[in-house]
């Protein structure tokens, strides 16, 4: 088995360019000054990503008075991603990794064992990145229906320090 580095909290989070919903390449440079949820997920519009972007879309309002920007990418085209962007009516951009090389950059891109079969896919994980670029904080287990308020929370106390 094949292991990837793992950016740790306090690391400068690695940079990426890739292509968004929004029509243009997006880096994480670009976000410099702002904190960044950079949210990586298995699979466009299945039941458990489905409801984590639907969280993010519900709380982006809060997290964008935050000063927080919610980035989603996956492996999936970016064709899947605009398709799932209007069903849903995301209202943060989707970046597509379909290399997975962002994915490895950040130690997301695992083996994963379905059913006996072996695959290897995108392990749900979130980065919330500083507006210094370091990484502030990873989410490996989350409960997709809540996660965007439990970032939310965390942005909020870091606030009142």
């Amino acid at each position: 088995m094949q292991d990837f580095y793992e950016p740790k909290t306090g690391d400068m989070a690695p940079n990426f360019r890739l292509p968004s919903t929004r029509g243009k390449d997006v880096t994480l440079n670009e976000f410099r000054g702002q904190d960044v949820i950079l949210y990586f997920y298995p699979k466009d519009d299945t039941p458990g990503c489905t409801a984590e972007a639907c969280s993010f879309r519900d709380h982006e309002g809060d997290l964008s008075k935050a000063h927080a920007v919610v980035l989603g990418v996956s492996t999936d085209s970016l064709d899947s991603h605009k398709k799932f962007l209007e069903k849903h009516s995301l209202n943060f951009p989707l970046l597509s990794d379909e290399t997975a090389d962002v994915a490895k950059m950040y130690g997301v891109w695992k083996e994963k064992n379905f059913y006996g079969r072996r695959t290897w896919g995108v392990a749900r994980t979130t980065y919330w990145i500083g507006p210094d670029g370091r990484i502030r904080k990873i989410y490996k287990k989350v409960d997709v229906a809540k996660h965007a308020e439990e970032v939310l929370a965390d942005l909020n106390a870091s606030h009142k320090k």
